[in-house]
């Protein structure tokens, strides 16, 4: 079993930045993709960005050079640096981890983890 937390959510304006944080407990593996996925009211589950045991990312188009995901080696934290928010990024912010074959995917139906999610909210 995995434990994932959330924390770093909030309000901001538009134009601001925010930094998610997870921490990982119980049986981490090094070799664990990990990613961050969103979801607003109304709409599914998608993926914001994955980063995999080698190191490689993939992000959304539409947070492509807006945000930054990174980690540690470990495994045992993830981090999202969110920056030129726009109010459309509001949403329930998750992390997420698992074995993976697919590279740093951002399908939901690629991670057994889950954290318990963060809300992120942007005003215009």
């Amino acid at each position: 079993q995995v434990q994932l937390v959330e924390s770093g959510g909030g309000s901001v304006q538009a134009g601001g930045s925010l930094r998610l944080s997870c921490a990982a407990s119980g049986n981490t593996y090094s070799t664990y993709t990990m990613a961050w996925f969103r979801q607003a009211p109304g709409k599914e589950r998608e993926g914001v960005a994955s980063l995999d045991n080698f190191g490689y990312t993939r992000y959304a188009r539409s947070v492509k050079g807006r945000f930054t995901i990174s980690g540690d080696n470990a495994k045992t934290a993830l981090y999202l640096q969110m920056s030129s928010l726009k109010p459309e990024d509001t949403a329930v912010y998750y992390c997420a981890a698992d074995f993976s074959w697919v590279r740093a995917p951002l399908s939901p139906h690629e991670y057994l983890y889950w954290g318990q999610g963060n809300q992120v909210t942007v005003s215009s």
